[in-house]
């Protein structure tokens, strides 16, 4: 069983991996709508913003408005980031307080939105920049042993993005979560770096 599961895990990285824009347009709107970056992008993950909304909710220390503005750039960010200071922590700092909130409830679902809203990526403005990762530590192990998912035209991200799917699988594995939903963290083709 040890075996299977680390092939699939394997094999799980891989997928996520792959270019994730092969959803056909037609041939005159591709160029234009293909790689642009757009704020409603973080929307595509809508599933786990609203199972977090709804952890954090429990208990919302932060005052955080919303989770989406965890995964913009800390410009838009700073609208909606309640009293989280450091901007650069705030996606950590909603999925920590999501995650413990939904742990003291015995929601394992809500601890697995958690967990992979910490990996997804953050916007940050530009093609090719990487976000800048949290210093504090996280409260909740899970949570610490995460990091976000970096822009894909970053350089070394394709390897990088691989061992964050595989360190969410892990944590995912460790609270009874399916590890294969790492997978949903994946983030978007890599855009045209100008």
């Amino acid at each position: 069983m040890k075996f299977t599961t680390t092939a699939a895990v394997l094999v799980m990285v891989g997928v996520a991996s792959a270019r994730p824009d092969a959803l056909r347009m037609p041939r005159k709107t591709r160029g234009s709508a293909k790689f642009r970056r757009e704020v409603p992008q973080e929307h595509s993950h809508e599933k786990f913003l609203t199972g977090v909304g709804a952890a954090l909710n429990l208990n919302n220390v932060d005052q955080v408005q919303d989770p989406v503005f965890a995964l913009l750039g800390n410009k838009a960010a700073a609208a909606g980031a309640g009293n989280v200071q450091d901007l650069d922590c705030l996606q950590q700092r909603v999925a920590d307080q999501a995650f413990t909130n939904a742990k003291a409830a015995g929601d394992v679902e809500g601890m697995t939105n958690a967990l992979i809203f910490r990996a997804l990526e953050r916007n940050t403005g530009s093609v090719g920049l990487a976000s800048v990762l949290c210093t504090e530590t996280a409260v909740n192990p899970e949570i610490a042993a995460i990091q976000q998912h970096q822009d894909p035209a970053s350089e070394g991200a394709a390897a990088l993005n691989k061992q964050i799917a595989l360190d969410l699988a892990v944590q995912l594995a460790s609270i009874g979560a399916d590890p294969q939903l790492a997978l949903q963290s994946g983030t978007f083709a890599p855009g045209e770096v100008r």
